[in-house]
């Protein structure tokens, strides 16, 4: 092995060591903020529920107020639980598993939330597909962002079609829905950390995404206009095997 690659191994290695303690101290951090602001939220919530019954008019605007800080310590909380999934994003658990069985799961938890919505999941799964090496639990969340992202995008209903295929060195999983779009802007920062066009939004689901994709040595793609829905396609490595790895040597 020549000196540069093993200059790059080794630089590799003290990233990766560095960025695992930053995102560690991250999500220590969020951790401590979330505690007191539960503590914030039940004793809001316990204060609402004595001002309610309160018919005075002092009262009555009390309550309007406390229900202000009570939604604005739920946008809190969201914003912590999305930062804290964001910041384990990289860190892996891999199995060997069937790309098609893990999408099969998703959807059947899924499907419930789509047909409320008036959205009809269309699966297309190619057979035979290779086995690929992925950490179940982050592939979950990351399917989970891009579906409600999905929903989100199609309020008056629509499709959402998911395809499974092998694409040599790759397995692909593509999902398009029939949504809004995005425009040129929207497209170039939807990865931007804390970028989001929705109200309320964290900003922090696509990143998230993109990270648990990257971390599995993938790539994720985008398509989308506005008016003409969206495409993600996200390519999985598909492990070498024993006779790869002789045949290199």
């Amino acid at each position: 092995m020549s000196t540069t690659v093993l200059a790059n191994e080794t630089s590799a290695e003290r990233w990766k060591e560095q960025f695992t303690e930053i995102a560690t101290l991250a999500g220590g951090l969020a951790h401590e903020i979330r505690n007191p602001l539960s503590t914030i939220r039940l004793n809001l919530e316990l204060l609402d529920e004595d001002l309610r019954d309160d018919t005075n008019p002092q009262s009555r605007r009390n309550c309007q107020k406390v229900q202000t800080v009570l939604r604005e310590c739920g946008h809190l909380e969201q914003i912590l639980n999305d930062f804290l999934q964001f910041a384990r994003a990289h860190a892996l658990h891999l199995e060997r598993v069937s790309l098609n069985e893990e999408v099969r799961r998703f959807l059947d938890f899924f499907s419930a939330q789509a047909e409320d919505s008036g959205v009809d999941i269309s699966p297309h799964l190619a057979a035979h597909l290779p086995e690929i090496d992925l950490d179940p639990q982050l592939f979950r969340q990351l399917f989970l962002n891009l579906a409600s992202n999905a929903l989100q995008s199609m309020p008056q209903g629509g499709r959402f079609e998911v395809l499974t295929y092998e694409q040599p060195p790759w397995v692909v999983l593509e999902l398009i829905d029939t949504g809004c779009g995005m425009d040129e802007r929207t497209q170039q920062r939807m990865f931007e950390t804390f970028f989001s066009t929705k109200n309320g939004g964290s900003g922090l689901g696509l990143p998230t995404a993109r990270r648990i994709v990257q971390a599995h040595g993938g790539e994720i793609q985008c398509e989308s206009s506005p008016g003409a829905g969206t495409r993600f396609r996200i390519l999985w490595p598909i492990p070498a095997t024993e006779t790869d790895l002789n045949s290199a040597t």
